[in-house]
């Protein structure tokens, strides 16, 4: 009997850390989304979009998600003369996290 418990408790482990790596794919997908629509909205060069990404990824992983995010590009559109409101910076991140999670799924 203990078994088939083992096996049930081993299979819910095994789709709880699934969730959890596709959970983080989808995080660090929409910061470099993210990332990018700011640099945009900046007029920076690729390669200065594809290093601005990758700041926000990293700040994403490393402090504490959307705030930190959200306060940050705020601050750099801000000083490249670009006003964006807060609301509007968030309505962007919940839009990109929607399409990360496409995008994510679709990769496999």
């Amino acid at each position: 009997m203990n078994s088939g418990f083992d096996e049930r408790r081993r299979a819910l482990e095994e789709k709880w850390a699934h969730d959890e790596e596709l959970r983080f794919k989808v995080h660090v997908r929409r910061a470099k989304l993210m990332g990018l629509w700011a640099a945009g909205e900046m007029a920076l060069s690729a390669a200065e979009a594809e290093a601005y990404a990758k700041t926000l990824v990293a700040l994403d992983m490393s402090q504490g998600g959307d705030e930190d995010v959200v306060q940050k590009v705020r601050t750099d559109l801000a000083a490249k003369s670009v006003v964006r409101s807060e609301h509007l910076l968030r309505t962007k991140m919940a839009e990109l996290l929607e399409t990360a999670k496409e995008q994510v799924m679709t990769e496999g």
